[in-house]
């Protein structure tokens, strides 16, 4: 649930206290209200990669799309291929009773919640045209195995750990908006997950969701190229003035539910601040969160001037 004055909360715990949980942990307490114990854990992460084998048509239909075919499209694609593999519609074709409905999801859930990492670092890769998609590494925990996946160098091991609080922080965020109502509602018709998590990314993919944190980056981008660097604090004042006069909003501030700094803004920034501090986009991102919500008081419209995850994430990511 989102608490207004709290932020996210995962099973009755406050996003900004469990921030730096691994993903395969946060999983296990969606799942069942509790975090696992070391043991538990190791469980979880052997059942995964037991999973996490990407069928072969998978790659042959992807490296048949389009070269411009948008990642996003490639990625729900390649989810709807897998449908063929559904347990849930082999059972269900089989008779199987009502009650047994969430063996069978449950089953289809884990399989392509296996994949999906190794997926998506594989369409990177074709996408931007880096190589074949490598293989998962056994011994590495979710986001450090997506982490070295998208092939990116990452000397000190900071990307890895940037991709273990990404997969935390976005990692629920209840039904309401377009790509979780989706999938409920494509999966309430009894398709199987695999048809109700492809419905749901197509939701995502558009600009006024999944895009979000894209266009915040675009925003901070521009203010970078205008200012020819990181802006003084009245430059960006009358920026900010400028882009609400002229009927526009400030991208990442304000969220129809909280009522505070998002918490999940404050861990992203606490993690940029410690690695790339100096980053002059960073900067700028640090100069906006001085301004920005005394601007958007005075100008008395916004009932939350304060910035939410998507003002900071795609920066990071940047």
């Amino acid at each position: 649930m989102v608490d207004p004055d709290k932020g996210l909360v995962i099973r009755g715990n406050p996003i900004g206290q469990i921030a730096n949980r691994l993903p395969e942990e946060i999983f296990y307490l969606l799942l069942t209200g509790e975090l696992p114990d070391t043991e538990t854990l190791r469980e979880l992460q052997g059942d995964l990669n037991q999973r996490a084998e990407v069928p072969s048509y998978v790659w042959d239909v992807l490296k048949a799309m389009p070269a411009d075919s948008h990642p996003m499209a490639m990625f729900s694609t390649a989810v709807l291929v897998m449908e063929r593999d559904s347990v849930f519609r082999g059972r269900y074709a089989e008779g199987m009773r009502k009650e047994e409905y969430w063996e069978a999801a449950l089953e289809d859930s884990l399989d392509l919640i296996a994949k999906l990492p190794n997926i998506a670092a594989g369409i990177y890769r074709i996408h931007t045209r880096k190589g074949d998609p490598l293989p998962p590494d056994p011994k590495l925990d979710w986001g450090a195995n997506y982490a070295r996946m998208l092939g990116l160098p990452d000397p000190t091991g900071e990307f890895a750990n940037l991709i273990r609080l990404y997969m935390t922080l976005h990692c629920d965020h209840e039904g309401g908006n377009v790509s979780a109502f989706t999938c409920h509602t494509v999966g309430s018709a009894l398709s199987d997950p695999y048809y109700a998590v492809s419905a749901g990314m197509n939701g995502l993919a558009g600009p006024l969701h999944g895009l979000a944190n894209q266009e915040c980056l675009h925003f901070v981008l521009e203010m970078q190229r205008k200012f020819n660097g990181v802006p003084t604090d009245e430059q960006l004042r009358q920026f900010a003035w400028d882009t609400l006069k002229a009927g526009h909003v400030i991208p990442g501030y304000g969220h129809a539910v909280l009522r505070i700094t998002d918490p999940r803004y404050t861990a992203f920034h606490e993690f940029g601040g410690r690695v790339c501090g100096e980053d002059e986009i960073f900067r700028i991102v640090d100069a906006i969160f001085r301004i920005v919500p005394g601007v958007l008081r005075e100008q008395g419209k916004a009932k939350d001037p304060w910035p939410n995850v998507d003002a900071i994430s795609g920066v990071l990511l940047y």
